[in-house]
């Protein structure tokens, strides 16, 4: 079934863990996709999962000239912008907030937040055309905080006041404005996070735990829910943060 036919959507950080997901997943569901990436060879590689009929741009999401070029040359190639994914983040430093030096702070800041800013400027206007969609990946911490991890907890928590802002400032336009906040997602980025952690070893049975089904998943259950979010079907849903997370917001649960 083709939830997404003919909808143009660029996702930024569309090339590795969640963001390859979801790419893969739009193009199932019949969308043409604009992959944005950080480096030519991971833009090239997914280009060859994809296909051609797709287009993958280089792009720091951090610049407001790659942005604007990358918007345009959507616009060139398909006539149109249906949604725009901000799923690029970084998730380190691993640290408590008075040993986060100030490159750590701003590096964080301008990927995590600032890109949502540019895509916003450039992209908005289309979107108004189309009455289309802005997702975020956000992440549960950004809700309920998390031990060692705080200027990335505090990304995450802006971009859930973005979510319902936005949704306000643009619902005139008939543009939706929604995030998905997992818990944990085994991917290359939570890898790293892993083995910054004073006791590595520990971590995985951690991530297991901590959901309430009982598993850490891959990408795809993240990317099933992003679909629907940018589909049709979720069309009277807007300013919504919606924990895709296995229940790990629950709170605990016995385990042994």
């Amino acid at each position: 079934m083709e939830e997404l036919k003919d909808k143009v959507i660029l996702i930024t950080g569309g090339t590795a863990g969640i963001g390859l997901a979801c790419t893969q997943a739009y193009v199932a569901a019949g969308a043409c996709v604009v992959v944005i990436g950080l480096d030519n060879d991971s833009v090239a590689e997914t280009m060859n999962i994809i296909g051609d009929d797709h287009l993958g741009i280089c792009c720091d999401v951090t610049r407001d000239a790659d942005v604007r070029e990358s918007i345009e040359r959507t616009i060139t190639r398909f006539g149109r912008l249906d949604a725009i994914h901000n799923n690029a983040g970084i998730g380190s430093p691993s640290k408590p907030l008075h040993t986060t030096t100030d490159e750590e702070w701003d590096f964080l800041m301008s990927v995590n937040i600032k890109s949502i800013l540019l895509t916003a400027r450039h992209g908005v206007p289309h979107l108004k055309a189309s009455k289309g969609s802005i997702l975020h990946t956000s992440s549960l911490v950004g809700e309920i905080g998390q031990e060692n991890h705080a200027a990335y907890s505090a990304t995450k928590g802006a971009v859930n006041a973005l979510t319902k802002s936005m949704a306000l400032d643009y619902a005139l336009d008939g543009i939706r404005v929604n995030a998905v906040l997992p818990a944990a997602v085994m991917t290359p980025m939570l890898h790293t996070w892993a083995h910054e952690q004073p006791d590595a070893e520990k971590v995985f049975d951690f991530l297991k735990d901590i959901h309430v089904l009982g598993y850490c998943p891959a990408g795809d259950v993240i990317a099933d829910a992003c679909v629907f979010l940018l589909s049709d079907k979720a069309r009277f849903i807007t300013g919504v943060n919606l924990p895709v997370s296995g229940g790990a917001e629950l709170g605990y649960r016995r385990n042994f």
